[in-house]
């Protein structure tokens, strides 16, 4: 009796053995029907069949990306360039500068894409311009606007004729030949001169209008006098870069060649904005600074227009000039400070923005980046500053960049080096 609790123990042990064997001998199979009976069920699933082998189809684009229309030509691209913080000079300033890159824009990848496709609209609405008629828009530029008319006028069913001084960069002369514009270069002259480039382009489009033998009509660009210059600023660039930076905006700086895109970009911002600043930065050589800090263009000796010499004494292109433009007056009273910028500071950002951010641009733009360091200095860390990269160093290969120079290796110069030589500000 004392023995029999361990007896069953014994017993129920080796009846389990027993068992274990039983099965395994009856269903060698078991393990290997559990596993394909796995994997069938996990191919239904994928394939998208219920539990009774049927098709489960799955309208994916209901439940999806919504669908949406493509861009209907280039001209579609235009706008909407992307806002960015230059990383270098936010971390040696302590200020988020940030850059609006309408190097990006889709049609002749400047901010004077723009431009371009406002006046054409313009004209067009006032029946002064008809597509596919032989119609020519002519148009007196330093190089940007003559890109992008020559791009957005084929887009728009018009022929481009660019007057430019011969003094710029042959690059984009040549560029505008291969996109399908005339091209004429002229000597640099005074504004008063009847062969300045920009009287030029005025004089030959009465020209074509006044001969009937030619077809279409002569149509005057006139980009530094039209109001859908800076118009254009207003409805597009001064939105988006109020978006893109969430209202938060202590400064926005930009060069005036025109004077579309400050003006246009300050008429926007100040109403909504009313602390932030608006900063010039002007080229050497050139009036506006004084215009902005004094009121006047040149010294009181000098009638303003009258200057019988080369437009501006500087290797920047695309910024600067000694008169007065209506795009400029259109919001001159809206700019806060005016910021002087020599070639060499001009230069050295420009091999700055290589060396530390991989940023290739041009002249004006690097201009702009020297007077929004100078901008971030003033107001002191923690501010939020917006300028503009215009276009890209390929345009500027033979003038500012052959006077840059390469690279290299060149890893450790400081922005003080950039800074460093004497100007206003």
């Amino acid at each position: 009796m004392e023995n029999r609790p361990k007896l069953y123990a014994i017993t129920a042990f080796a009846v389990g053995i027993l068992l274990t064997l039983g099965y395994k001998d009856l269903y060698p199979d078991l393990e290997w029907r559990f596993w394909r009976r796995r994997r069938a069920n996990r191919t239904i699933a994928y394939a998208g069949l219920n539990d009774n082998g049927q098709i489960t189809l799955e309208d994916h684009e209901k439940n999806g990306v919504p669908t949406k229309e493509a861009p209907e030509g280039i001209e579609a691209c235009i706008g909407n360039t992307p806002l960015f913080k230059i990383k270098s000079l936010s971390s040696e300033t302590g200020c988020d500068i940030l850059a609006k890159a309408e190097f990006l824009n889709g049609g002749g990848g400047s901010q004077k894409d723009r431009v371009v496709l406002s006046i054409i609209n313009l004209a067009e609405e006032q029946g002064l311009l008809t597509p596919n008629t032989g119609d020519t828009i002519y148009e007196g530029t330093v190089g940007s606007t003559g890109v992008s008319l020559a791009t957005v006028c084929r887009a728009r069913g018009y022929l481009a004729y660019i007057c430019m001084p011969s003094d710029q960069a042959t690059e984009k002369s040549s560029l505008l030949v291969k996109l399908g514009a005339v091209v004429e270069r002229v000597p640099p002259a005074p504004i008063v001169d009847p062969m300045h480039f920009v009287n030029r382009a005025r004089t030959l489009a009465a020209e074509h209008t006044a001969d009937p033998s030619r077809p279409g009509r002569g149509y005057f660009a006139d980009q530094f006098e039209n109001g859908a210059n800076w118009q254009a600023h207003y409805d597009g660039t001064g939105p988006e870069i109020f978006r893109q930076c969430g209202a938060n905006l202590d400064a926005f700086v930009a060069g005036a060649g025109t004077g579309g895109t400050i003006a246009g970009v300050a008429r926007y911002l100040k109403p909504r904005l009313p602390d932030v600043k608006i900063v010039l930065a002007d080229p050497q050589g050139s009036g506006l600074y004084n215009r902005v800090k004094y009121g006047v263009m040149f010294a009181t000796t000098e009638k303003e227009g009258t200057r019988r010499r080369s437009q501006v004494d500087t290797i920047v292109e695309g910024i600067g000039i000694n008169r007065v433009t209506a795009n400029f007056e259109a919001g001159r009273e809206l700019i806060d400070d005016a910021i002087k910028v020599d070639d060499e500071q001009a230069l050295a950002m420009a091999r700055w923005l290589v060396e530390k951010d991989g940023i290739f641009v041009g002249s004006s733009s690097a201009v702009n980046c020297i007077a929004a360091v100078k901008t971030a200095q003033k107001l002191g860390p923690g501010h939020r500053i917006v300028t503009i990269l215009c276009d890209s160093g390929t345009r500027h290969i033979s003038k500012f960049w052959a006077r840059a120079g390469c690279i290299g290796g060149t890893t450790n110069r400081k922005l003080g080096d950039l800074i460093g030589t004497q100007s206003q500000d």
